[in-house]
C-alpha cells in the first residue's frame, strides 16, 4: 500500500510540475483563434484586434481562422472538440451559447458545457432602420403603424441578433411584424433600401452609410446604451421602450477543460489589452463598447442572457438543423 501511495504521489507531482511548466512556457507555438463569421464581420474584426495584441504581449503568433456557418456554430464546435491546451481559442457572439442550443435540433456538442468563457470582450447592439420612403422616423410611429397595418422586418437570418432583438422589442411593445430572413445583414439592408421589406434591426456599421445618404431612417439602437458610432440615435428607453435591452456580447472562449492557469493568463492579458486607449478606439470605431471581465463574470452574464433569449426563442418557435 505504501508503494502504491508513493507511485501515486510521484505521478501527481509529475503532472502538477508538467502543468506548471506548460503554463510558464505558454505559448510555445502559434495559437489558432477561430471565428464563426466571414472576414470583415464584427467577430472577425474583434478576433484580429485581439490576435494582434495577444501576439505582441505574449511573443507568439495568434492566427485568426474563419469557419463561418450555423450561426457561428461550426467554429464553436471545432473549438470545443480541440485539445484543451490553450492553442485553440474562439471569438464569438454570445448567441452561440445562449441561443444555438435552443434552436438547433442536432448538435454534436453542447457549447454551454464544452466551452469556457475567458473574458467578455465587448458589447454590441443592432439599429432599427426603415425604408425612408415610409416616413417612419420613431419607434412610436413604427409601433403605431404595426398595430394598424401589416409590417415586415428583415434580419440576417433565423436566430441572428437582428431577429432576436426585433422579437424582444415587439414582445415588449405588444405588437407583431412578419419576419423576412436573409443570409446576412448586407442583403437584408439592400432589401430594406429597395422597399421589399419595411424595416429591420441590423448592424450599425452596415446601415449607417445609408442613413447618412438618406435612404434609410434610423429609429433606435437595440440597447439601453448609446451606439459608439451613432450616439445621437435614441436608445430603446429614450425611444419610449423602457426596460428592454436587446444588446449582445463578444466573448473570447476556450475548450472547457483548458487548465485554469492558462485561462487566467489569457484573461489577464485581455484585460490589459482592453485598457489600452488605442484598442478601445479601434473597437468603438466598429460600434463595439469595450468591456473586459473575469471568466466567472463572463459566465454569469451568459447565464443571465440565456434566460432572456430563452423566452424570445419560445415565442418565435425557431427550429434549425
Amino acid at each position: 500500500m505504501r508503494a502504491i501511495r508513493t507511485v501515486f504521489l510521484a505521478i501527481t507531482l509529475s503532472s502538477a510540475f508538467a502543468c506548471a511548466h506548460a503554463t510558464t512556457d505558454y505559448p510555445a507555438k502559434a495559437v489558432r483563434v477561430l471565428v464563426g463569421s466571414p472576414p470583415g464581420a464584427p467577430s472577425d474584426l474583434v478576433a484580429r484586434i485581439l490576435a494582434d495584441e495577444l501576439g505582441r504581449r505574449l511573443k507568439q503568433a495568434f492566427v485568426v481562422e474563419n469557419r463561418p456557418g450555423a450561426n457561428n456554430g461550426l467554429a464553436a464546435q471545432l473549438a470545443a472538440k480541440s485539445p484543451p491546451d490553450g492553442y485553440t481559442l474562439l471569438v464569438t457572439p454570445d448567441t452561440v451559447v445562449t441561443v444555438n442550443p435552443l434552436v438547433y435540433t442536432k448538435m454534436d456538442f453542447d457549447p454551454r458545457t464544452d466551452l469556457a468563457p475567458v473574458a467578455l470582450v465587448a458589447n454590441f447592439n443592432q439599429m432599427m432602420v426603415c425604408n425612408a420612403a415610409l416616413g417612419i422616423t420613431s419607434m412610436k410611429q413604427l409601433m403605431d403603424r404595426a398595430r394598424s397595418s401589416s409590417m415586415t422586418y428583415a434580419s440576417g437570418g433565423p436566430g441572428s441578433p437582428g431577429h432576436l432583438a426585433a422579437e424582444l422589442v415587439l414582445r415588449g411593445a405588444g405588437v407583431s411584424m412578419t419576419h423576412i430572413p436573409f443570409k446576412g445583414p448586407s442583403p437584408a439592408t439592400t432589401a430594406v433600401m429597395g422597399g421589399q421589406v419595411d424595416c429591420g434591426f441590423l448592424a450599425t456599421p452596415t446601415v449607417l452609410p445609408h442613413i447618412q445618404s438618406g435612404r434609410l431612417s434610423a429609429l433606435a439602437v437595440s440597447s439601453a446604451r448609446p451606439s459608439p458610432m451613432a450616439p445621437s440615435i435614441p436608445t430603446l428607453p429614450q425611444a419610449g421602450l423602457p426596460g428592454i435591452d436587446a444588446s449582445f456580447n463578444q466573448y473570447l472562449m476556450a475548450p472547457s477543460a483548458t487548465p485554469a492557469a492558462l485561462l487566467q493568463t489569457l484573461q489577464r492579458t485581455v484585460s490589459e489589452i482592453l485598457n489600452e486607449e488605442s484598442v478601445r478606439q479601434k473597437l468603438t470605431s466598429l460600434d463595439l463598447t469595450p468591456v473586459g471581465s473575469t471568466g466567472t463574470e463572463a459566465e454569469a452574464t451568459l447565464r443571465r442572457d440565456a434566460q432572456k433569449w430563452a423566452d424570445v426563442v419560445k415565442r418565435i418557435d425557431i427550429k434549425l438543423e
